[in-house]
């Protein structure tokens, strides 16, 4: 499985040159409304099964948590289920408040 450090993602994300992931934001709905990364997709780690039908399995999905184990765990269902390029944000949301975006809300 692949993983991916807060600041590689803010990199990616700012280049131009690569097409742009699906943020796939896994935590619970209260969560996600303190504070999500700009563009990321809500869905519960608990609705993905039956949503997976939502996903486009040919775009690169970065799945994100809190602190990245709920992504992996997902990223790992996804891959298992053929989608090409999955990525884990290592460290998940307080990651990228620690090293990319300080004013990103902690809980």
């Amino acid at each position: 499985m692949k993983q991916m450090s807060a600041q590689e993602l803010a990199e990616w994300l700012r280049s131009g040159s690569q097409p742009q992931p699906l943020l796939l934001d896994v935590r619970e709905p209260w969560e996600f409304e303190i504070g999500a990364l700009p563009g990321a997709q809500s869905m519960p780690m608990g609705d993905v099964p039956a949503r997976i039908g939502d996903l486009d399995a040919d775009q690169p999905v970065v799945c994100i948590c809190h602190h990245g184990m709920r992504s992996l765990r997902v990223a790992q269902f996804l891959q298992e289920r053929g989608f090409g390029t999955v990525i884990n944000l290592d460290g998940g949301v307080d990651a990228w408040a620690r090293e990319v975006d300080p004013r990103f809300p902690t809980y």
